[in-house]
């Protein structure tokens, strides 16, 4: 018989927890949720006041029958789940199972999984948090009502399987959005001036940029202006008129959050926000490492606070003064955004003292890149700016006026550790004397033309997904895969583009569900989410006061749909069977062509791509074909039955026997004309 038992989420989770706690304690572990609204039907009861109609999951009836009898033996049950909204509401479904009081102190949280925060948070259990639950509660009810009351719309009007998501719907707006915008830029042609320079003495070359004329600044539209300028500069000589110098100080970004470490971990190491999150997970839950048996080696992973305790902050100032000198300590607080959920700290190390080298060997590769991402920008945080010395020379060239800009790193500060973006690079500039003539080397102008704004990454999406209040740190990951899954978005590389399907979908709702896809509604929900979590507000009166426009416009979209077909897209394929022209469906692994005289004609054959590169064997064409996960492969247009080539290959044909290669891919942000 246990003295205590304690009930995690995951078997990692207690496996770390376990050597923690000597005695008669026993660790075991939920598997996540055992109760939710079920998957059969709506599971809220609109006419009883929104009231959720929980069941226990299918499938965990043993699992649920073993934690009763485990807590029906112990003398004290600890509910020890995951310290947010949803672990929250997964102690309350234990409690509700196991018949625990839910006023009973029995509830336990941690922000990281070390000896310290666990046994303390055992000496102080406490209630659960009815706000916290009913946040969950009213997030829960509020996506299964708009999930299951709009989707059956699109299942008719457009194909089965799909669904409409709160929050998804407002993601893959943004994206059909950037895509509208992409398809209707115009460039607008700029042109630049560089004179490549060298000062008399050491003939040291150095680079300046027209930027205008007697003082005032011109922009550069056509070639006839450059010719104009050229003509000019052929005639004068290039003096410099002021030279300023300066330091220039930049200043370590904060510890991560969720978001943070999402787009660093997507633009430094190429890791999706699924693959950023599940590694994530393991870090936190706890690992073996030689010599320590399982521990914990990164805080809560799921938050938008970049506070740190004060502890960490200590061991932060003696291993930087200790590695790099009392100069590279800096003692920095974070101001953490008004509407963060502050309950729990940034992400970083649970201990300082391993190091990302030191534990190398313990970890696989995808680990040991994150932590050393999340260990190193932790340190970077807490460290001296940098600081480099900068000089700006102003050159006149008769009545033209270029600039040159210089700098050099004087103290690393935070940058020995990390950096955010790309590297700064020294640009070195000659010592240079006021109105002293610089020999001309050369001039060079450079045609450029706008470009249209980016589409979205995963990184760049939940960035702006963040700024814009949509979802929150455990949204991000779920609603990216979720709209990739259901094809409405389709990754080409890194960026997201929109699918066909997605565009219709998003027409669909634009125009029958406006507030459901209105980035400032959406936005206004999760503060409301905020204000029930915060006990200021109550979770049904948020519901009440969703459904009532939402019903009508339900219900309004029902009539107008009723004679609405999906406009089919038409191929340049005949049919082989019948000579009509086939069209473009969806099905469950993408696009397929399909004869339009259905049910007379059931022709149907898949897409074919082929690529340039011909078979390595045979010569003959390469189609590219999907998986049923999605992912690409190559084959020969002969591997087929009886075919005569057996050529098939995960990689392009060509690459199957390149050698991988490490580059640091820049990140530099291309400048658009104003």
């Amino acid at each position: 018989m246990a003295d205590k038992l304690i009930i995690v989420e995951s078997p990692a989770k207690a496996n770390t927890i376990k050597k923690f706690l000597g005695g008669s304690t026993k660790v075991v572990a939920s598997m996540g949720h055992i109760r939710d609204l079920p998957k059969s039907k709506l599971g809220v009861n609109i006419e009883k006041d929104f009231e959720p109609e929980y069941i226990n999951i299918r499938g965990k009836g043993e699992l649920i029958k073993s934690l009763k009898k485990e807590a029906n033996s112990a003398k004290k049950v600890y509910l020890a789940t995951d310290p947010d909204r949803e672990g929250e509401a997964i102690a309350w479904h234990l409690a509700h199972i196991l018949e625990i009081d839910e006023n009973a102190e029995n509830r336990v949280t941690f922000n990281e999984i070390t000896k310290n925060a666990v046994q303390e948070a055992i000496k102080k259990p406490r209630k659960l948090d009815r706000n916290l639950i009913d946040a969950q509660q009213a997030r829960r009810v509020l996506d299964r009502i708009v999930g299951y009351q709009i989707s059956p719309l699109l299942w008719k009007k457009v194909r089965k399987g799909l669904s409409a998501g709160r929050v998804q719907s407002v993601a893959v707006k943004l994206i059909v959005d950037r895509e509208e915008e992409i398809e209707k830029f115009v460039p607008e042609e700029y042109w630049n001036i560089y004179a490549k320079l060298s000062d008399k003495e050491t003939k040291t070359p150095f680079e300046a940029k027209f930027t205008g004329k007697n003082g005032k600044k011109v922009e550069l539209k056509n070639e006839e202006q450059v010719k104009e300028i050229l003509n000019e500069l052929k005639k004068e000589k290039f003096i410099v008129k002021e030279i300023k110098k300066s330091d220039k100080k930049r200043t370590p970004a904060p510890p991560f959050t969720t978001s943070t470490m999402q787009q660093e971990a997507s633009r430094k190491i190429g890791f999706t926000l699924k693959k950023t999150m599940s590694v994530a997970q393991g870090l936190y839950e706890g690992l073996k490492i030689e010599g320590r048996g399982h521990i914990g080696l990164i805080t809560y992973m799921r938050t938008d606070s970049t506070r740190i305790s004060e502890v960490a902050r200590a061991s932060a100032k003696k291993q930087i003064e200790e590695k790099f000198g009392k100069n590279y300590y800096e003692n920095r607080y974070y101001k953490t955004k008004a509407d963060s959920q502050d309950a729990h700290e940034a992400i970083r190390p649970t201990y300082i003292e391993l190091t990302p080298d030191s534990i190398k060997n313990d970890l696989t590769a995808e680990q040991y890149k994150l932590y050393k991402l999340i260990y190193n920008r932790f340190i970077a945080s807490q460290m001296a700016q940098a600081v480099f010395d900068t000089v700006s020379v102003a050159i006149d060239c008769g009545n033209n006026n270029f600039k040159a800009n210089g700098q050099k790193l004087k103290f690393k500060g935070f940058m020995a550790v990390y950096f955010e973006g790309e590297d700064e690079k020294d640009e070195e500039i000659p010592e240079l004397k006021e109105n002293e003539e610089v020999n001309k080397e050369k001039i060079e102008p450079k045609q450029s033309f706008t470009e249209p704004p980016p589409r979205y990454t995963e990184a760049s999406l939940v960035k702006t997904l963040e700024e814009k209040g949509i979802g929150r740190p455990s949204t991000y990951s779920p609603t990216i895969t979720t709209i990739i899954e259901r094809r409405y978005i389709e990754k080409e590389k890194k960026q997201l583009v929109p699918t066909e399907l997605g565009k219709v979908v998003n027409n669909l709702l634009i125009n029958s569900f406006n507030d459901i896809v209105n980035v400032d509604f959406t936005a206004k929900i999760e503060k409301e989410f905020d204000n029930i979590a915060d006990g200021k507000e109550e979770w049904k009166d948020t519901i009440r006061e969703f459904y009532k426009p939402f019903s009508v416009e339900l219900e309004k979209a029902q009539k107008e749909l009723e004679n609405f077909k999906l406009e089919e897209e038409v191929s340049d394929v005949p049919c082989e069977k019948c000579g009509r022209m086939m069209v473009i469906k969806y099905g469950r692994y993408g696009k397929f062509l399909a004869c339009p005289g259905y049910p007379e004609c059931k022709n149907a054959k898949p897409i074919i791509e082929n690529i340039k590169e011909p078979c390595p064997k045979c010569g003959g064409a390469v189609q590219v074909r999907k998986s049923k996960k999605g992912r690409k492969f190559y084959v020969c247009e002969n591997n087929h039955d009886g075919g005569s080539c057996d050529y098939i290959s995960w990689n392009k044909p060509g690459q199957e026997n390149k050698p991988k290669r490490t580059r640091r891919k820049s990140t530099k942000t291309k400048k658009k004309a104003k």
